[in-house]
């Protein structure tokens, strides 16, 4: 059994069973992968992944086992790497952060601007897409940490943390009917049509359950995960603009006039996530650090060396005072 072997059937697995896929990111051949995993399999006497003609189309029982161990293995070759590097090459490496765009376009600018200035040799990776996506890219080592609003939950292999609350304002033309309205009720938001998040994203979830509380129906007539697109359309009269309070900006979006909605909604909390059994680097540390003060090095490592899922919720929970407000 090889270590190339285990890290060939876990791409393989990773990318839906298709071998050419797999073969492409691992920038080798789909006959050599092929040749491979028949090796390995005759060496352990039993098949792991079903077969239709040349097609896999399924993963078998006892290859469940191999892969979810072969995982295991390639995160602690992974681990050894980066400890070693820790002292070999000090502060250069790369970094990967999955996220969402709203969080990459106003949560991690400074982060990012202080955490280059002391490491500029380490290349910054930042994965946007949906909150799914973002933790399953960290779940499956893609990403060092996700960073995100909704979903991130979902996955018991990360370690997550809280790092900030955070509300909504709404966003109107100065001539709306709202704007003069200093603390508008939920039921006067709701008879004009809402420009907001698509679902899913930037906890949009608290949005619609407070309409849905009060029995009220939102008439969203557009939805869009990036923020700036929202004003955009709300600036073209298209209806009331509901954001994360981080979005508006005073002196770029002076045309339009901002109502915090607090009152509305309750407040949503963005979590940083990271793979438990994956082995940090210094630098690593000290970005989650920069972005969420109260989450330093000894807080992670308590963390990830919680086995129960519920001991790190309970951490995570006697957290939630300390975090800052947006």
């Amino acid at each position: 059994m090889k270590l190339r072997q285990l890290r060939y059937v876990h791409e393989i697995a990773r990318h839906d069973l298709n071998i050419t896929a797999a073969a492409e990111a691992l920038f080798t051949s789909q006959p050599g992968i092929s040749k491979q995993l028949k090796l390995l399999e005759d060496e352990l006497g039993a098949p792991i992944f079903v077969r239709s003609g040349k097609h896999l189309t399924d993963i078998t029982p006892a290859g469940h086992e191999v892969l979810r161990l072969a995982a295991r293995i390639l995160q602690d070759v992974d681990n050894i790497q980066r400890a070693v590097e820790d002292y070999s090459v000090g502060d250069s490496g790369t970094l990967s952060v999955a996220t969402t765009h709203t969080q990459a376009r106003y949560a991690l600018p400074d982060t990012i601007t202080r955490f280059r200035q002391r490491y500029p040799k380490v290349a910054l990776h930042l994965h946007q897409g949906s909150p799914p996506q973002i933790a399953r890219t960290a779940a499956r080592g893609e990403a060092d940490f996700a960073i995100a609003t909704e979903a991130i939950d979902q996955f018991e292999e990360l370690v997550m943390l809280p790092c900030y609350h955070w509300n909504r304002c709404l966003l109107v033309r100065p001539d709306h009917p709202l704007a003069a309205a200093a603390k508008p009720p939920l039921r006067a938001v709701a008879e004009h049509p809402i420009v907001t998040y698509t679902f899913g994203f930037t906890g949009r979830s608290k949005l619609d359950q407070a309409f849905s509380v009060q029995g009220l129906s939102a008439d969203v007539v557009l939805t869009a995960v990036d923020a700036d697109v929202i004003k955009t359309y709300v600036r073209l009269g298209l209806g009331v603009g509901i954001v994360a309070n981080m979005a508006y900006d005073a002196d770029e979006d002076d045309d339009l006039v901002a109502i915090d909605a607090s009152h509305l909604f309750a407040p949503s909390t963005t979590h940083v996530g990271f793979l438990r059994n994956a082995q940090l680097r210094g630098y690593m540390y000290e970005f989650v650090e920069l972005f969420a003060p109260h989450l330093p090095k000894a807080v992670l490592d308590e963390a990830a060396a919680m086995a129960a899922p519920a001991d790190r919720k309970r951490l995570a929970s006697g957290l939630m005072d300390e975090l800052p407000s947006y």
